[in-house]
């Protein structure tokens, strides 16, 4: 199935979700990676706020490359999801409800989903270059000492990803087979 989306992406509207549709996000999303993740799980441990409120939001794993002359944003695929395993459960608790990445995802993670009622999404690995022409905006909101793993806020529009763990849990990569 094919679904439009736009965000934010609260939990009403992407509970009917199924692994492996086709879902096309319109709206604002972020990008964070393995540091960035660090530094907002360590601030959290000890009390202080977030450089973003995370409820119903989503969090692109990608660190783009320079963007070329004329562009936005540089090649812009996703990267490893299980790295942020040991994060994402805490930032889920605290109303995230989605996360586009490649690769499978740890049994906690899973729970966390089905817990929170949340989804993750599958970005096209090795499709960097097409998926950056449909990001329309980019901007660091966090940590910019950090380069490419700063936190960045972008403006999509029909940005594709296919349902990999809905919300009930069902997991395509298992369902297929994939190691």
């Amino acid at each position: 199935m094919e679904v439009k989306l736009s965000t934010p992406l609260t939990k009403d509207k992407i509970k009917d979700l199924k692994a492996g549709d086709f879902v096309y996000i319109t709206g604002t999303i972020y990008t964070a990676r393995d540091a960035a993740h660090k530094r907002m799980f360590e601030a959290v441990g000890n009390g202080e706020s977030l450089p973003l409120d995370l409820k119903d939001e989503v969090i692109y794993y990608m660190g783009p490359s320079p963007a070329r002359e004329g562009r936005v944003i540089g090649s812009a695929g996703p990267t490893t999801a299980s790295r942020m395993d040991k994060y994402a459960p805490t930032f889920l608790d605290m109303g995230q409800s989605a996360m586009i990445g490649k690769g499978k995802r740890s049994e906690a993670v899973h729970e966390a989903i089905v817990r929170n009622g949340a989804v993750y999404f599958a970005a096209i690995g090795g499709a960097g270059a097409l998926l950056s022409k449909k990001i329309k905006a980019s901007e660091v909101i966090a940590y910019d000492d950090l380069g490419t793993e700063a936190i960045r806020k972008l403006t999509v529009e029909d940005f594709p990803v296919i349902v990999v763990i809905d919300s009930t849990g069902r997991d395509l990569y298992e369902e297929v087979g994939t190691k």
